[in-house]
C-alpha cells in the first residue's frame, strides 16, 4: 500500500543516515499545499540527534530521492516534517486497478482462519427492539468485513430458554389464556405486557383448545416456539442468517457445566458462603469474589457462559467475537477470568462492546419498557423506515458512541437522509452510464492522464484509500469506518458529477471520466454490500 512504500523508504533513508531505530509514523498532510502526506520522524529525532529537526528533515530527504512512479515531490516544512506529493501517474494506475480487479479492497489476511462471531442471542421472551437491533447489524457487519478478509466465518446465536425470564414469560401467556377464558388467573409480579402475549393465548386456545391446566407443559413450550420463530423472522428480514444456534441448557444436560465447577473446586478456586457457591477471583487479580451459584440455587450468567466459552475455544476457532451491549463492561471479564484459570488462552476473544440507542421522533425521546411492552419492535421499525436505511443508521455511529436514531430523517427521502445520499450516488452513476451506453469497464478504453481537474484527482485519491479503510475497519472490528468513508466517495462523486461534465463531445476525455465513474461505482457497490445494503441502479 502506498503509506506503507513510503514508511519503507523512509526507514531505509534513517538506516542509510545511521540515525537510531524508531517508528516511522506517515499521516495525512494537514495542508494539500504541502503534498498529500508528511511525517514528523525528524522532530522525533531532534532530542537524539541534537540537530535542527529542519535540518534533520532535510538530510532524510536528501537521502530518499525521489520515485516519480509514486512520489512526485518531497519538501520540508516548519518546523520540521517531511511532506510527500504522490505522483498522479501513481493514481492512474490505480484506476486502471479498480477496474481490472473484480475484488478491489479485498484481502487474504484470513485466509485459513476460522472465525465465530456470537451475536443477537437475544432469549426468546419477546419480539426484538431496536436494542437487539443494533446487536444484530453490528454483528452481521462484522461478520462480512471478517469474510471480505479472507476469514471462514460462523454466526452463531446463543440463548437460554430456561430460567427465571422463561418461567415469567410461561406465567404470563397461562395467565392471559384464562383471562381470555374468562376463568379465575392472577397475572404474575413483573410479568411480560403487551399485545403479543394476548396473541400468544389466543392462539393456543387455537391450536390447544380451551381446557388445559395451569402449569401444563404448553404454557413453556408454545410461547418460546412462537417468539423464536418470529425473530428468526426478523433478523431475515434484516437480512441475517446465522449458522449456528446453541442452547444454554445443552450445558448442562451434557455435563460440561458440573465439570467446569469441578475443575475450579480442584484448583480451589470455589467456595461456598452465606448458602450461595462462589468463584474466588480475588486470588486471582480481581478486586473482589463472584457469585456462581445463588443462594436459591440458580446459577448467575457466568457459570453457563464460562462453559459456553469453553465449547467455543475447544472448536478451535482463530478468532471469537463476542457482540455485547455495554451493560456487560464489568462483567464479561469475570468469564475470561475463569478461562484462563483453567488454562485457556483468551488473547484471540474479542469483545465487542456498543453503546446503547435512543429513539427520536420530532426531536423527543421515545420512552421504551420491554417488560411493559411500550417499545417499538425491530419489525416495526423495518416496516416504517426500510431495511437500508435500518442497517446503515445502525453502524452509522462507532459502536462506542451512543446512537440517536431518529426517525424523522430515517424516514426522509432527501439528500439529508445518509442512506438516500449513498445511494443516489451509486444510481447516479448508473444512470449516467446507461445514457453513455458504457456500462461496464470491459467495453471502455481510455488515457487516465486525461483527468487533470481537481475534483478528478480528489475522487481518485478517495478509491485508492478503500482498501486502507476495509483494513483498518478488520483491526477495530468497526463498521462505522466504512460508512464514513462511504459519505466521503458518494460527497466527493456528487462534486465531481458538478463541477466536470462527464459526457461531452470530447470521446477521448468522455471515455476517461467514464472510467473514472464506473470506478467510483465498483468501490461504493463493493462498500455498500460489506454494510449489507443494496446498491440500486435508479431511485
Amino acid at each position: 500500500m502506498l503509506v506503507e512504500n513510503i514508511k519503507s523508504a523512509l526507514t531505509d533513508a534513517l538506516n542509510n543516515l545511521g540515525y537510531p531505530s524508531i517508528a516511522v509514523n506517515i499521516s495525512p498532510a494537514s495542508n494539500e499545499d504541502f503534498g498529500d502526506f508528511s511525517s514528523n520522524i525528524a522532530l522525533l529525532l531532534t532530542k537524539e540527534l541534537n540537530q535542527n529537526p529542519i535540518a534533520i528533515a532535510q538530510k532524510i530527504k536528501d537521502e530518499m530521492g525521489l520515485d516519480h512512479e509514486i512520489i512526485n515531490e518531497i519538501t520540508v516544512s516548519k518546523p520540521g516534517f517531511i511532506n510527500f506529493k504522490i505522483s498522479n501517474k501513481y493514481y492512474y494506475n490505480v484506476l486502471n486497478i479498480i477496474l481490472k480487479k473484480s475484488d478491489f479492497g479485498k484481502s487474504q489476511y484470513g485466509k485459513g482462519k476460522r472465525a465465530n462471531v456470537e451475536f443477537v442471542s437475544a432469549n426468546p421472551t419477546g419480539p426484538l427492539t431496536i436494542g437487539h437491533g443494533r446487536n444484530a447489524v453490528l454483528g452481521d457487519v462484522v461478520s462480512n468485513i471478517l469474510e471480505w478478509n479472507g476469514f471462514s466465518v460462523t454466526r452463531e446465536y446463543y440463548f437460554n430458554d430456561a430460567g427465571r425470564q422463561m418461567r415469567i414469560l410461561s406465567d404470563s401467556v397461562e395467565a392471559r389464556y384464562f383471562e381470555e377464558l374468562d376463568k379465575p388467573s392472577k397475572f404474575p409480579k413483573d410479568g411480560y405486557e403487551g399485545n403479543y402475549i394476548n396473541e400468544i393465548a389466543k392462539n393456543i386456545i387455537s391450536v390447544h383448545g380451551n381446557s388445559l391446566s395451569s402449569g401444563d407443559a404448553v404454557f413453556k413450550k408454545f410461547p418460546e416456539q412462537k417468539i423464536f420463530d418470529q425473530i428468526k423472522n426478523t433478523l431475515k428480514g434484516l437480512g441475517i442468517t446465522f449458522n449456528l444456534f446453541s442452547n444454554e441448557k445443552a450445558f448442562y444436560e451434557n455435563g460440561d457445566i458440573d465439570r467446569l465447577i469441578s475443575e475450579l473446586k480442584s484448583k480451589d478456586l470455589i467456595y461456598e458462603k452465606d448458602g450461595a457457591t462462589w468463584f474466588k477471583s480475588s486470588s486471582l487479580g480481581k478486586k473482589q469474589d463472584r457469585v456462581f451459584i445463588k443462594s436459591s440455587g440458580e446459577p448467575t450468567y457466568r457459570v453457563p457462559d464460562t462453559a459456553y466459552h469453553r465449547n467455543k475455544i475447544e472448536r478451535g476457532f482463530d478468532l471469537i467475537i463476542d457482540v455485547f451491549g455495554a451493560d456487560h463492561m464489568d462483567t464479561y471479564p469475570d468469564v475470561l477470568n475463569a478461562l484462563e484459570a483453567l488454562g485457556y488462552k483468551t488473547s484471540h476473544i474479542k469483545v465487542l462492546l456498543y453503546q446503547f440507542v435512543t429513539l427520536l421522533r420530532g426531536g423527543e425521546k421515545i420512552k421504551m419498557s420491554t417488560r411493559k411492552a411500550n417499545f417499538i419492535t425491530l419489525d416495526e421499525l423495518i416496516d416504517e423506515v426500510g431495511v437500508d436505511v435500518v442497517r446503515y443508521f445502525f453502524i452509522m455511529r462507532g459502536k462506542n458512541t451512543h446512537l440517536n436514531f431518529d426517525l424523522d430523517l430515517a424516514a426522509d427521502q432527501s439528500e439529508k437522509n445518509p442512506v438516500y445520499y449513498l445511494q443516489y450516488a451509486h444510481a447516479r452513476i448508473c444512470n449516467i452510464l446507461q445514457r453513455s451506453e458504457r456500462l461496464d469497464d470491459k467495453s471502455i478504453s481510455f488515457d487516465a492522464e486525461l483527468l487533470i481537474h481537481h475534483e478528478e484527482i480528489a475522487l481518485i485519491k478517495k478509491l485508492e484509500k478503500f482498501p486502507s479503510v476495509v483494513k483498518n475497519s478488520l483491526d477495530l472490528f468497526e463498521p462505522q469506518i466504512i460508512a464514513s468513508y462511504l459519505q466521503g466517495l458518494a460527497g466527493l462523486f456528487h462534486k465531481y458529477y458538478a463541477e466536470c461534465r462527464i459526457i461531452s463531445d470530447d470521446e477521448d476525455l468522455t471515455s476517461a471520466r467514464i472510467a473514472l465513474a464506473l470506478a467510483a461505482k465498483k468501490v461504493l457497490a463493493s462498500g455498500l454490500n460489506i454494510l449489507g445494503i443494496n446498491a440500486p441502479v435508479k431511485m
